[in-house]
């Protein structure tokens, strides 16, 4: 399941770093998006071959909507926030912020719920489908390696 989540994680954000690289005008911004898409590509056509020996099921043809990938993308923020504020939570020495961190962190864990419960509500997150989830994997780092 960590090499589900680390794929899922780079495909989307690869997705999202080049959707966004005309908008990165500063050239030296500009150059770290370059080198951060070469890195997350390079990562992903590392990671894709072990999926070789793990079951999987054909998904069908994608299509142009982007509901999935705005979706995934909601779903990874709310569960990196719940990392972050969890490590926050254990490094702060002031009792008011850890409290504050608590409190959000709780609203944190709310967001990634009704996310993860809309997406597989709409059949976005075959989460329960080892064979579906994998080829959904191998389907979105595709795509993303494929974009320009």
């Amino acid at each position: 399941m960590e090499m589900h989540e680390t794929v899922a994680f780079q495909s989307n954000h690869l997705m999202a770093f080049k959707m966004h690289m005309a908008e990165v005008k500063e050239a030296g911004l500009r150059q770290l998006y370059q080198e951060t898409i070469r890195s997350l590509e390079q990562n992903l056509k590392e990671l894709l071959p072990y999926y070789q020996a793990a079951p999987t099921s054909e998904l069908r043809a994608g299509t142009d909507d982007k509901t999935a990938f705005f979706a995934t993308h909601l779903l990874l923020f709310a569960k990196t926030a719940v990392r972050n504020y969890a490590i926050a939570i254990t490094e702060t020495a002031t009792p008011a912020l850890r409290d504050t961190f608590l409190k959000q962190l709780n609203q944190a864990i709310m967001l990634h719920g009704k996310v993860f419960a809309y997406m597989q509500s709409k059949g976005l997150y075959p989460a329960y489908d080892l064979k579906l989830l994998l080829a959904s994997d191998q389907k979105n780092a595709a795509e993303a390696l494929k974009m320009k």
